[in-house]
């Protein structure tokens, strides 16, 4: 593909990319495995989370995490490469059992697997694994103080 890999995308929800779970429990496990999964630093031990799981009306979807920024309302930079790096890691969790992508016809548009880093569940400890987005989050009210 000769993508511009930072070029913007304009973003809307009906771009999210939907799962379904193959066993209820399957939830947790895909969280867990996301946190391993994302782009790791040049300068240390750190790997930054790309994709999250987001459970919402009934429907599971992978997200990346500026996705999940846009859906909040915020302005963000989500571009070519940020879709291709999800729909890659989504490929990759469906190859491990643990969804199954609703439309894969329209994912078909993935980065090179040199641009994501999996650590595996042994490994976690030697990393620091860093979430760019939590989601559930709630900022505390700010309390006016006399």
């Amino acid at each position: 593909m000769n993508h511009n890999y930072e070029t913007r995308v304009e973003w809307t929800p009906d771009m999210m990319l939907e799962v379904r779970l193959n066993e209820p429990d399957d939830f947790l496990k895909a969280k867990e495995t996301l946190s391993r999964v994302g782009v790791l630093s040049k300068k240390d031990n750190t790997l930054y989370q790309s994709v999250h799981i987001l459970h919402k009306k009934g429907a599971y979807y992978l997200t990346s995490f500026k996705e999940l920024f846009l859906l909040d309302g915020k302005y963000n930079n989500l571009t070519v490469n940020d879709l291709q790096r999800r729909n890659r890691i989504a490929f990759l969790l469906q190859d491990w059992g643990l969804v199954k992508i609703v439309y894969p016809e329209k994912f078909q548009d993935v980065c090179p697997m040199n641009q994501i880093k999996v650590i595996p569940f042994r490994e976690k400890t030697d990393y620091n694994l860093v979430s760019k987005y939590t989601i559930g989050k709630k900022i505390a009210p700010e309390v006016e103080t006399e």
